[in-house]
């Protein structure tokens, strides 16, 4: 969720290009003049490569100064930019199904064929096309034949197959894999993985290996042949891109070592936060770029307005940031959501650490629809180092996942107790992670939430309520006193479930007023609450507990998920409950059950 609820979402930059590029399909479409197709997107290319403040200039009417927009698409550029919609745009997008524009993403095909099984065999979804190509209708067309339909059906095939999104914690192992059989051939200098994946986004779309090395060539034919590629799309000595197993495209880019930090800072991106970067470097007389950074007077055709600083010699990405007046930015925060005016004025914070962790709480065990044993959770738990662990079993609403019985409950409670006499250094807290009614009632008395050491609540049906009533459902839930935690506040599944209506901002206020601890559900298909949401979590002081709703021993390694949406949402340590060490965080759930509402 990137916006509040009932909050404008301007338009981008990225947006603008997108629209500018989508003019110019629908007037290919339209049998457009050329000149004036070409003209959008060369309109499209100009907005890419501008480096000023492109909303500034819509707000002073003055787009016509950006090079490549001429008179015309200029003033069509501020009516989207200041209105946040274009009127011609939405009038010509509106003569065609929606669907036809999802075969401008098959390989191969472009406007004239779309145009051509559209006019003459009705076709306007890639569902139709592929029923016409198979059904032979396709090849009897003037100028397409078997060969052609057959490619059209490898290519609708292939866009099933790779959609082109991935879970993050889905490919971290592979991409991983491949990182550290890149760092351990001899040829390799340095290597890295950039782009979304190192900026720890929570959906991936490809993957950027940066490696320097003096030979290339041995390098990328390494890349190109490994077990884990499925099959090769490019292969040249700088630049090769294949597919893995797991059907996400992953590039390889080789640099040489001098230019290595340049080329990771550039393909780690954003692009925003790189279109930024590059504007410090022009005001002080430098272009920056994916391989160096020189005196823009060197650059043939270019000029600047300002005397040139001296280049200082930079051999990693934080000299990179320092030559430029900032202090280093970790990846995760390069998204142009303030870093920037932040490490200006030093005031980026530390960001959590995997080894800040001291415990975690929302767990389960096979008492409810866990896999692993009370004790095998334990032992897990101290093995990573863990000062403590929170058992967080359904309660007796989710029957589809075992939920317990008060009485089931209250004899795990004793169980607990036992072994925890038999922990030296080491404690299990005893929770439930207890089902919010649809009226917002919990699904245990006061009287049996009150012998357990804390309580996250969450939900877990009934997701298609209003936004106001689901809000004033968990509100009214989390004022309860009983209640420590809130789990998974938005119930989304990654890439599978959008999350239900809910006005974040007030469960934030309500939070905020009760003293009930956010949770981050770390489990990958989850990682909920959202990382953009954090920072304002943040502002209004509502803490943070980083939980893997682990269902298996393996599944506590979840925690390295959850530390990168932290990190990506501006968390230090002490915005973590759970980096408290035992005594502390006792003191924190105690103290918890001790407000008065």
């Amino acid at each position: 969720m990137e916006n509040p609820p009932n909050q404008k979402q301007p338009v981008t930059r990225d947006d603008a290009v997108e629209i500018l590029e989508s003019m110019a399909q629908l007037l290919d479409l339209k049998g457009g003049n050329p000149f004036k197709i070409r003209a959008y997107l060369n309109a499209a290319r100009a907005l890419q490569q501008f480096n000023g403040d492109l909303p500034a200039l819509a707000r002073e009417q003055r787009l016509e100064e950006v090079a490549g927009l001429g008179k015309s698409i200029a003033e069509k550029l501020q009516e989207l930019l200041t209105t946040g919609r274009l009127q011609a745009y939405e009038e010509m997008k509106a003569e065609f199904p929606a669907g036809l524009f999802e075969m401008f993403e098959l390989q191969g095909l472009g406007a004239k064929k779309i145009k051509a099984v559209y006019e003459k065999l009705g076709v306007s979804s890639i569902e139709t096309l592929e029923k016409a190509c198979r059904d032979g209708r396709v090849a009897a067309l003037p100028g397409f034949g078997e060969k052609t339909a057959k490619n059209i059906c490898a290519a609708i095939e292939s866009r099933a197959k790779h959609a082109g999104k991935f879970r993050f914690g889905d490919i971290a192992a592979s991409a991983e894999h491949l990182l550290e059989e890149l760092r351990q051939h001899p040829d390799v200098i340095q290597c890295a993985i950039a782009g979304s994946y190192r900026r720890r986004k929570e959906i991936v779309h490809d993957l950027d290996f940066i490696v320097s090395t003096k030979t290339p060539e041995t390098v990328s034919q390494f890349f190109v042949g490994h077990p884990s590629v499925e099959s090769v799309i490019a292969h040249g000595p700088t630049k090769s891109s294949v597919r893995l197993q797991s059907g996400i495209q992953t590039d390889l880019r080789v640099v040489k070592d001098s230019e290595y930090p340049f080329a990771l800072m550039y393909f780690t991106g954003s692009k925003e936060h790189n279109v930024a970067i590059r504007g410090r470097a022009l005001e002080r007389g430098w272009t920056l770029n994916e391989y160096r950074l020189e005196q823009l007077a060197k650059v043939e055709g270019r000029k600047s307005k300002a005397a040139p600083k001296e280049i200082p010699p930079m051999q990693n990405e934080a000299e990179i940031y320092r030559a430029l007046d900032l202090d280093y930015v970790e990846p995760e925060l390069r998204e142009d959501r303030g870093e920037i005016a932040a490490a200006e004025g030093h005031a980026l914070p530390r960001l959590v650490e995997l080894e800040n962790l001291r415990g975690t709480f929302h767990n389960h065990t096979t008492a409810s629809d866990g896999r692993s044993s009370l004790e095998e959770m334990a032992a897990a738990a101290q093995e990573l180092g863990l000062q403590y662990l929170g058992i967080a079993d359904h309660s007796k609403s989710s029957v589809q996942a075992h939920g317990l019985t008060a009485e089931q409950l209250l004899a795990q409670v004793q169980q607990i107790r036992a072994l925890n006499k038999t922990c030296d250094g080491f404690r299990l807290f005893a929770g439930v992670e207890c089902d919010i009614l649809k009226d917002g009632a919990l699904d245990f008395p006061d009287d049996v939430l009150a012998q357990l050491d804390y309580v996250v609540a969450s939900v877990h049906a009934v997701f298609n309520l209003p936004e106001a009533e689901m809000t004033a459902r968990i509100i009214k839930a989390i004022s309860n006193p009983h209640v420590t935690f809130l789990g998974h506040l938005t119930g989304r599944l990654l890439l599978t479930r959008d999350g239900y209506a809910v006005n974040v901002p007030a469960i934030l206020d309500a939070c905020a007023h009760t003293g009930t601890i956010l949770e981050l559900n770390a489990n990958p298909h989850r990682l909920d609450l959202d990382w953009r949401w954090w920072p304002l979590a943040k502002e209004k002081c509502v803490k943070c507990a980083i939980n893997p709703d682990a269902h298996h021993t393996s599944q506590l390694q979840f925690l390295h998920f959850g530390v990168g949406v932290a990190r990506k949402g501006w968390l230090s340590r002490g915005d973590v409950v759970n980096c408290l060490p035992l005594g502390k965080i006792e003191r924190v759930l105690e103290e918890k059950r001790a407000r008065k509402r």
